[in-house]
């Protein structure tokens, strides 16, 4: 979905298709037939825009033919999809029954992190399109904070000097410029806006930058203005932003809050869980690690990384961070130019939601993206953007 902002340039709103598992080429194929065009249609739009997420095999089948390659793209425009973003940060096995810290591997320090992305990056350049000469790829915030030494981040600048390089040569060689996000995100060595400021200072801007997740901003309390402001003065670019939201308890101390809270504990995925003190910010690895400890406080409000869907908030006395998600948005392009061009709806985390709320078919799943990117649509016009065709 493109809009027009009142500055004149072009806003892409998409979203991620790391909600649907596919490892291989065939898979994503898969995706494209089964839930990416469904969701147009019920959009009633000719043209919708994919977040796509292309895991390790399904690159390397891309990248090594083609023909392949050609194929991808040429079933994109078939079926009224296009893609400006990837995600790049899984690199394999998202869709597995336990994905935990697996996620964050291989991190920054590890050869196959550049390798795999600078595959992406030559990927999306083929799959712009044709009147699209910008593209953006989220990555992981270099890695998980345990085990991260100096060692490891002199590594991981390195290799991000070189991806900055390749993407240099990228351009002048298809013309297309690619930029590259580093997506903070709790637990991380790079857990909160502030925290990138300093290994990305003076690492090529103008291909190295922070992708803005709305769900990991809320779920560190950082006010989306002073955090936004703060990138802004140190001039880290915005290549895109996650439109996202987290869990919020505002009274974690109430067991009918702490019931509520349990059943959004599963085995799937991590949901760092935080607590806002006067000494600072507490945390956890995960929710059930929270509601079982005394790490955190009760007598404040915690917030977990659980993608809740944007139009479907949880039941009281549940709530999300939808509001974080708005003040940001009103930040990232509701000034007098936007900062990012980039916006991605990423719930992944469908499967994953109490059994209730989850969608029981492929039609519902659809559904339920649809009211998401109709609920992100109406966020920018009431920022005075247009909806282009």
């Amino acid at each position: 979905m493109r809009f027009r902002h009142p500055d004149g340039s072009t806003v892409h709103l998409a979203y991620c298709t790391n909600v649907h598992p596919a490892e291989t080429l065939e898979g994503v194929l898969g995706q494209l037939r089964d839930h990416c065009e469904p969701v147009r249609r019920r959009l009633g739009r000719d043209r919708l825009g994919i977040g796509l997420w292309l895991a390790k095999g399904a690159a390397k089948a891309l990248i090594n033919d083609p023909v392949a390659l050609r194929g991808l793209r040429a079933e994109l425009d078939r079926r009224g999809l296009e893609v400006v973003t990837l995600n790049g940060f899984p690199y394999e096995g998202f869709g597995a029954e336990e994905v935990k810290y697996r996620v964050y591997k291989p991190d920054w320090a590890d050869p196959e992190r550049l390798a795999h992305t600078s595959d992406l990056a030559r990927l999306l350049a083929a799959l712009l399109p044709d009147d699209i000469t910008e593209g953006s790829v989220s990555t992981l915030p270099l890695g998980w904070r345990t085990a991260w030494d100096a060692t490891a981040a002199d590594t991981a600048r390195t290799a991000l000097t070189t991806l900055a390089e390749r993407l240099d040569a990228l351009e002048e060689l298809t013309g297309k410029s690619i930029s590259v996000a580093l997506e903070p995100e709790p637990g991380c060595t790079v857990e909160t806006t502030a925290d990138a400021i300093k290994p990305l200072t003076g690492l090529a801007p103008h291909r190295i930058g922070v992708c803005v997740d709305t769900c990991h901003l809320a779920t560190s309390f950082e006010d989306p203005t002073t955090a936004l402001d703060a990138l802004a003065a140190a001039r880290i670019a915005i290549p895109k932003a996650q439109l996202s939201a987290a869990l919020h308890a505002e009274q974690p101390h109430l067991p009918e809050v702490r019931e509520a809270l349990a059943a959004f504990a599963e085995p799937r995925f991590l949901h760092q869980t935080r607590a806002r003190t006067a000494a600072g910010l507490l945390g956890t690895d995960d929710l059930d690690e929270a509601l079982a400890g005394d790490t955190l406080p009760d007598n404040t409000p915690w917030r977990s990384h659980f993608h809740v869907p944007l139009h479907a908030p949880p039941a009281p006395p549940l709530t999300s961070t939808l509001p974080v998600l708005r003040d940001a948005l009103t930040r990232l392009v509701g000034g007098p130019a936007p900062l990012t061009r980039h916006l991605e709806v990423e719930t992944y985390t469908w499967q994953a939601l109490p059994a209730e709320q989850r969608p029981r078919s492929r039609g519902r799943l659809a559904d339920g993206i649809a009211a998401e990117l109709t609920l992100a649509r109406d966020l920018l016009i009431d920022l005075g953007l247009k909806e282009l065709p």
